[in-house]
């Protein structure tokens, strides 16, 4: 829901550092392995309970997923850093919910929860982007490998809400469930999505 405004505002914010990596020769799947290798660090710091250090590591994992994308458009985006961008995104999505899960036992349903939730509404995005590259489909306009379709919890829904749950992790339980009908409501948004776009032409 947020995603179009805060690529708007963090877009320039980036740039800079983007273009001075870029120039240096930074590959931008560095970056991604940088980024993934945080998000790793940040999922080992809750299990410890290190909240303040899981949030710092949350937010490198955050910046180095902006940083790789602006880095790979100077630089010349690839196929297969597109697809370990993804993956890197939904490993490290996924690991912070497993990491709150044994850390704070109250949440462990809600955290099932929401990676139930997570993983129909990743399967109806999958799919729909695949069939609509296939299609070569012209909804397809941002710069982005695959083609998101909207919803209300996007990647920067995402950021707020684990930022809220490391730093005050006893709400843990009631922002996981608050997560699990956000991210279930953008499953059935993209499955309409999908019926409006695949539904045959008369």
């Amino acid at each position: 829901m947020l995603d179009t405004a805060a690529r708007r505002l963090t877009t320039p914010l980036l740039a800079p550092a983007a273009a001075r990596l870029a120039a240096a020769g930074v590959p931008a799947t560095a970056l991604t392995a940088a980024g993934w290798l945080a998000g790793l660090g940040a999922c080992a710091a809750i299990v410890v309970e290190a909240w303040p250090l899981a949030l710092v590591l949350w937010w490198t994992n955050r910046v180095l997923d902006g940083l790789d994308g602006a880095v790979a458009r100077r630089r010349g985006a690839t196929d297969l850093g597109g697809f370990l961008d993804v993956v890197a995104d939904f490993s490290i999505y996924a690991g912070i919910v497993l990491a709150v899960a044994i850390a704070v036992p109250d949440a462990r349903l809600a955290a099932v929860a929401v990676l139930t939730a997570y993983y129909v509404s990743a399967v109806a995005f999958l799919a729909l982007s695949s069939i609509l590259e296939r299609r070569r489909a012209a909804e397809h306009t941002d710069e982005r490998s695959l083609r998101f379709s909207g919803g209300i919890a996007e990647g920067t829904e995402t950021v707020l809400l684990y930022s809220v749950l490391l730093l005050v992790p006893a709400w843990a339980e009631a922002l996981l469930w608050i997560f699990t009908a956000a991210v279930a409501v953008t499953a059935l948004q993209r499955v309409a999505d999908a019926v409006r776009l695949l539904r045959p032409r008369p």
